[in-house]
């Protein structure tokens, strides 16, 4: 009733006295209390709409509030035939309304003829417009008394990641001063050979002439997956302040889905921009193969797993199968407005000339030394994605909750929080370990970029597995499949997004560094 969803007022068992509430509202219940005989099960049939008013300034009423309390009641009437349009209830009238009567419950345990009613109530509330969610914030998908824990949760998690990324800041911040300094006065100009040799020290300095180099493993790749989570990253942004703003409800998950699917078909022009700058920089040629990946790829994969899944619910005849006309009109969005917007972007980024690397790139690749057993790739990239993982996982908890146990989520100012959080995080840890990567005068750090802050997708899809097995009941094989899809799908865009935020970060910490030396 004008956007909250009906609810049901429930008693706390630990904690009788204590009420909380829940979406929806049962449809009956079983009656096993009588020792030695069988359970007992009964229907609820008569639903009482409880609207909640709040009183306006102006005179006017705003609808705060929506419950439903159902009755399980054995309708009596007059006369020996029922006729909806003028028989008389005798348990149902503007006289006697419906009470909760023990004696006369409606039993569905055997074969009988069921009389659904209703009636409505209207009741004064202090509760202001603005605060309506707040009833659903008390309640949790777990126990009432959660939202303590979430707040607290999410409280703590801020403090650890923001003092993390404080002092992860301080540290580079500080070595890299002393390091600038100290090469800035070795490259003076120096009078004797003895002074000349003392430039030559271990470091992040040594590797300079090829930091810049393009990777070996297919730069184009690279490109579009840079490109993908660019446009994946703007999308999410969009939404969340759109939802933050308060023009997304969140009772209606249709407006969320059509506003994420419709951003990530209008932000292509940015993906497509961003694949383009990137591969430029590579010196690539092959432009359209890099567009065209960036267009199709992530998309294909999306909208494949989709095809696949609907066919097999359309097979089952489910009605959560997506009709023929609906997936027409994703096609038609794909490529009649996304994938142009990516050509256009990538036009763009194309056209626009480049700005000079600050140091200039040797011909001839400097060779690598041994790495140290922890500057491994598995090793960096397994830490890389702890921190990230850690800031997201309280509040992935509710957005899980919220997705498949069909709770609401409305605190949207928390996620938008988080999200800034995690993209710090990101950003710093994925700084630090290519800070230590170029001190150990290893210049592979295009992939390593990617993957050390991209690698909290596997968290994440390691904490779905975790999630199905203790928080969900799913024994059936398509629902399972779905569920695995799905999560996949959601960890790989996990993926391209904090990816693409440790790549800008990693090579906005190169190009200042470089940039701050003096190169002979």
């Amino acid at each position: 009733v004008d956007t909250p969803p009906a609810s049901t007022l429930l008693a706390d068992r630990n904690e009788p006295s204590r009420a909380y509430r829940v979406r929806g509202f049962p449809v009956g219940f079983r009656d096993e209390s009588s020792a030695g005989s069988q359970t007992q099960h009964f229907l609820f049939n008569h639903a009482r709409l409880v609207v909640s008013l709040y009183a306006e300034e102006n005179g006017k009423f705003s609808v705060v509030g929506f419950r439903v309390e159902p009755f399980s009641v054995r309708h009596q009437w007059e006369g020996d035939d029922f006729d909806p349009e003028t028989t008389r209830l005798l348990t149902c009238n503007e006289v006697r309304p419906v009470q909760h009567d023990p004696t006369n419950y409606l039993s569905v345990d055997a074969p009988t003829e069921v009389v659904f009613t209703y009636d409505v109530e209207w009741e004064a509330s202090e509760t202001p417009w603005s605060h309506r969610w707040d009833v659903f914030l008390a309640s949790s998908s777990v126990s009432p008394g959660d939202d303590k824990i979430h707040w607290f949760s999410i409280t703590n998690s801020t403090m650890i990641v923001v003092f993390l990324t404080v002092m992860v800041a301080m540290i580079l911040v500080r070595t890299l001063s002393k390091d600038i300094a100290n090469y800035n006065a070795n490259a003076a100009p120096l009078l004797d050979r003895e002074a000349d040799e003392a430039k030559e020290e271990t470091g992040w300095k040594l590797v300079h002439a090829d930091v810049f180099r393009p990777p070996s493993l297919s730069p184009l790749a690279f490109s579009a997956v840079v490109g993908t989570g660019t446009q994946l990253a703007a999308m999410t942004a969009l939404t969340l302040a759109f939802a933050v703003a308060g023009l997304l409800s969140p009772a209606n998950r249709g407006s969320l889905i059509t506003a994420l699917l419709m951003l990530f078909v209008f932000m292509g022009a940015a993906g497509g921009y961003a694949s383009a700058r990137v591969y430029k920089t590579f010196r690539g040629l092959d432009w359209l193969k890099c567009t065209l990946l960036t267009a199709l790829a992530f998309p294909s994969l999306v909208f494949g797993v989709f095809l696949a899944v609907d066919v097999a619910l359309t097979l089952l005849k489910s009605s959560a199968a997506v009709p023929l006309s609906t997936l027409v009109s994703l096609v038609a969005l794909w490529f009649g407005v996304s994938a142009p917007l990516v050509f256009a972007g990538a036009y763009l980024g194309f056209k626009r000339d480049l700005a000079p690397a600050p140091v200039r790139t040797n011909q001839i690749p400097r060779l690598i030394p041994p790495q140290p057993w922890y500057m491994h790739p598995a090793l960096t990239t397994a830490f890389g994605g702890v921190l990230p993982f850690g800031a997201v996982s309280v509040e992935l908890f509710f957005v899980m909750s919220a997705i498949w146990l069909h709770q609401i989520y409305y605190i949207f100012g928390f996620l938008f929080l988080v999200v800034l959080i995690l993209v710090a995080t990101c950003a710093e840890i994925t700084i630090l370990l290519c800070y230590f990567q170029l001190c150990n005068e290893d210049y592979r750090w295009w992939w390593r970029s990617l993957a050390n802050s991209g690698a909290c997708a596997a968290y994440v899809y390691a904490y779905a597995l975790w999630y199905f097995l203790f928080e969900l009941e799913i024994d059936k094989l398509l629902p399972t499949t779905l569920y695995f899809l799905y999560m996949a799908l959601v960890s790989l865009a996990f993926f391209l997004i904090t990816a693409a935020v440790g790549f800008y970060a990693c090579f906005w910490f190169v190009t200042k560094i470089y940039g701050s030396i003096k190169v002979d």
